[in-house]
């Protein structure tokens, strides 16, 4: 009976995410963003209830190759999740490292800043909290796009054909452990900063346990961002904040918008480092992977393994071009050596 009960939980916390405020996929979040879709297609489309509700149930979409794919993937990776989690670094232990660590430097010392207003230290941490790990899913992001071990990796979410909330678990495991590490560090190191500054003045501003930010961004329809519901800003909050347009762009297979909007919530870091694009909700676009890229968009086998292939190929051709230039360098040297002692003897 106990063996049984253990199964049903184990079943159960494979979604739980579904019930967990600090998941995008939370229901909450998910049923707010099917609201704000009706609103954007009744008010802006001019579309009927009906046709609005059918636009954003589409069957093509939620029951599409792609989509059951991301399905399998969802379980899948929760299950990795489930064995590998233990083992990843923490964002506490990062926090108590450096926590310590800056008690040894002299230039400022612990809680010097501790009778600031709680009010203001409650603002500075929960907007630094947010800022710090915007910033870092957008360079860890960017990264992955740029460098070719990396976009082995993340290629698997782009593989995706069609946007569904579940595409955002399309991920490998791989980026998984890359995306929970850049998280532990970002966080880890805005706390123990504050409880250092601050002491024990430091308190997250919080909604159900989620910063009053990142909650904002999920009940303002962060789902929509992977989905075929293509809402746009006005151009001058495009220059602020990513759309779910500006996101289904950043999917899109077309040239122009290719290395585009790498910003999760803000897209101000697009604007400033020359990748942003303005959206246009009327534009159709198609989702995927060009034909130049050896993945696939439904078949487990290929979507897992070919990115350690595809690493694997790659780490073989660097150690080539090292392995050349490092006897590249030997002859030079060698040369050099032949050069010289011929020289002396001339001489002598």
């Amino acid at each position: 009976m106990v063996a049984t009960m253990e199964i049903i939980e184990s079943f159960f916390s494979l979604f739980s995410d579904f019930v967990e405020p600090k998941k995008r996929v939370f229901v909450g979040y998910l049923l707010l963003s099917i609201f704000i879709a009706l609103l954007w297609l009744i008010f802006i489309k001019r579309l009927s209830i009906q046709k609005a509700f059918a636009k954003i149930l589409d069957r093509k979409v939620f029951f599409s190759k792609s989509a059951q794919a991301d399905y399998k993937i969802f379980l899948i990776n929760r299950l990795i999740t489930f064995f590998i989690s233990p083992v990843l670094i923490t964002q506490i232990a990062i926090a108590t490292t450096i926590f310590y660590a800056l008690h040894t430097q002299d230039f400022i010392s612990a809680g010097q800043f501790s009778d600031v207003n709680k009010a203001i230290i409650i603002s500075l941490f929960t907007v630094s909290m947010f800022l710090i790990d915007d910033f870092t899913k957008y360079l860890v992001h960017r990264w992955m796009h740029k460098i070719p071990l990396l976009w082995a990796i993340h290629k698997t979410h782009h593989s995706a054909e069609t946007l569904t909330p579940i595409t955002v678990y399309r991920i490998h495991p791989l980026e998984g452990v890359l995306y929970a590490s850049r998280g532990a560090f970002a966080q880890g190191i805005v706390i123990s900063s504050f409880i250092f500054l601050f002491g024990e003045a430091v308190s997250l501003y919080t909604v159900v346990g989620v910063n009053i930010l990142v909650f904002i961004f999920h009940v303002t329809g962060s789902n929509l961002r992977h989905s075929h519901i293509s809402i746009s800003y006005w151009p001058w909050l495009e220059h602020i904040f990513i759309s779910p347009a500006q996101h289904q762009i950043h999917h899109s297979i077309a040239e122009e918008h290719y290395d585009k909007n790498f910003g999760a919530a803000l897209s101000i870091w697009d604007w400033f480092f020359g990748s942003l694009h303005i959206s246009n909700s009327d534009q159709a676009l198609e989702f995927g992977l060009d034909k130049s890229e050896k993945s696939s968009a439904v078949n487990l086998r290929k979507i897992y393994l070919t990115p350690f292939i595809e690493i694997a190929a790659t780490l073989y051709k660097l150690s080539k071009k090292v392995l050349r230039s490092l006897l590249g360098l030997i002859r030079s040297l060698r040369n050099s050596i032949w050069n010289l002692n011929s020289h002396l003897g001339r001489k002598l």
